[in-house]
């Protein structure tokens, strides 16, 4: 019979669990968003992650055609696709999303306008759930819709960049889809007025 030292314990203990971690995903890793999924606390005192359906997708399932371009908004995996007309272009970036379901929409829409260094005021509805929100915000730094707005046919509802990225990856907005600034400004260079919109 071999007996085992408590220092034999020891680091096998410690290679297990550097092994596992080497086999463990790199989680929220990066400020520009390029490895970022939602890790988000709840009241319980879970953590829950998107990882898992933050995934790339194929267009077919979701348009019959990509005339102008399309956008597809994933609330659940928070995640915006997009693929140009000719398909030679494909992008997958993390999102913000609605903070609560009665703020979520969902359905098919269209980009109407396009806005660089968009100004800001809040809905009738936020104003009355903030009253001491202020009623303008002109473009820069403390503009909530970030550098860039695209705009949607649906009344008050965007996707914008934002200048608070510890939004992105969470359940953090009024209704409208943020993006980190860095994104929405090549989303914005390539989406056209027209582009289809789908959020589910």
């Amino acid at each position: 019979m071999t007996v085992r030292s408590t220092s034999d314990f020891s680091r096998r203990g410690f290679l297990g669990a550097g092994a596992a971690a080497l086999g463990t995903p790199l989680i929220a890793q990066d400020v520009n968003g390029a490895g970022t999924v939602e890790m988000e606390r709840d009241l319980g005192g879970s953590v829950r992650r998107n990882i898992s359906s933050f995934r790339t997708l194929d267009w077919r399932p979701y348009f019959n055609s990509l005339n102008n371009g399309a956008i597809l908004v994933d609330i659940t995996s928070r995640a915006l696709h997009y693929w140009s007309e000719d398909e030679s272009i494909y992008r997958l970036y993390p999102t913000s999303v609605p903070a609560t379901e009665d703020l979520t929409r969902r359905g098919r829409t269209s980009v109407i306008r396009k806005v660089e260094g968009p100004s800001w005021a809040p809905t009738p509805a936020m104003k009355q759930r903030n009253p001491e929100w202020p009623d303008f915000v002109p473009p820069g730094p403390e503009n909530p819709l970030g550098t860039h707005a695209l705009y949607l046919d649906w009344k008050y509802y965007r996707i914008h960049g934002t200048h608070d990225t510890r939004k992105i990856g969470r359940r953090s907005s009024n209704g409208c889809i943020g993006l980190y600034n860095e994104h929405i400004a090549q989303l914005f260079a390539m989406v056209d007025n027209g582009a289809q919109v789908l959020l589910i």
